[in-house]
């Protein structure tokens, strides 16, 4: 990867988990938690989103690495669902807001990219596009994933009947435990984790017309 789309992919995906943890904050606000804003968190400005793993360790340790793919997470938005008006709806709107901001993303990038290939666009910019389908694709699924701490479990969760949904939340301790057994479960030569990543993200980028 040259130096120019390796810096602009990192833009790209710093944006795009900043969007995700926004739209979290931004749903909580119209179901009324204030917490995310009180917190200076429904801002676009990296600053207050960078968390020192996902935003800064891991992006550089795939590319020392020359990891294939480029991935990474923002700090998560402070939410209190105990301040929602409308707590079942709340949660599960909040919960798959982000997911949601990322297939918007990639939707949007690739219409951008159809119709700019029509039009012999440079290569940087063309890579560009297809870099944030695809990344912005990839973190949807991640999140959509029910294991928790991530989104998809949230969303789970906020259908469940509330004596499961208690239960199911005790799984949260060791959820980082089973997402590291994906990562290293093989399947087809690669992980269990890699395989779902990799069937979601092909089935949505041949929606998307690639």
């Amino acid at each position: 990867m040259n130096p120019e789309l390796l810096a602009l992919s990192i833009i790209v995906l710093l944006f795009s988990v900043i969007v995700h943890e926004v739209m979290h904050g931004l749903t909580a606000l119209k179901f009324g938690d204030h917490t995310a804003e009180r917190a200076g968190r429904l801002t676009l400005n990296p600053l207050p989103h960078i968390d020192p793993v996902g935003t800064i360790l891991l992006p550089i340790l795939l590319f020392v690495t020359n990891s294939p793919i480029m991935f990474g997470w923002a700090k998560p938005v402070p939410v209190n669902p105990l301040n929602f008006t409308d707590l079942r709806k709340g949660e599960f709107l909040v919960s798959i807001a982000g997911i949601l901001s990322n297939l918007a993303l990639a939707l949007i990038a690739a219409v951008i990219y159809h119709i700019l290939r029509n039009f012999g666009a440079p290569f940087l910019v063309m890579e560009t596009l297809f870099f944030m389908v695809q990344i912005n694709i990839l973190l949807a699924i991640f999140n959509f994933i029910p294991i928790p701490p991530l989104d998809g479990s949230k969303v789970l969760m906020s259908q469940l009947p509330y004596k499961l949904a208690k239960e199911y939340q005790k799984f949260e301790a060791y959820g980082f435990i089973v997402l590291l057994m994906l990562w290293f479960i093989p399947v087809g030569g690669t992980s269990l984790l890699g395989f779902i990543l990799r069937a979601g993200t092909s089935f949505f980028m041949r929606v998307f017309g690639f």
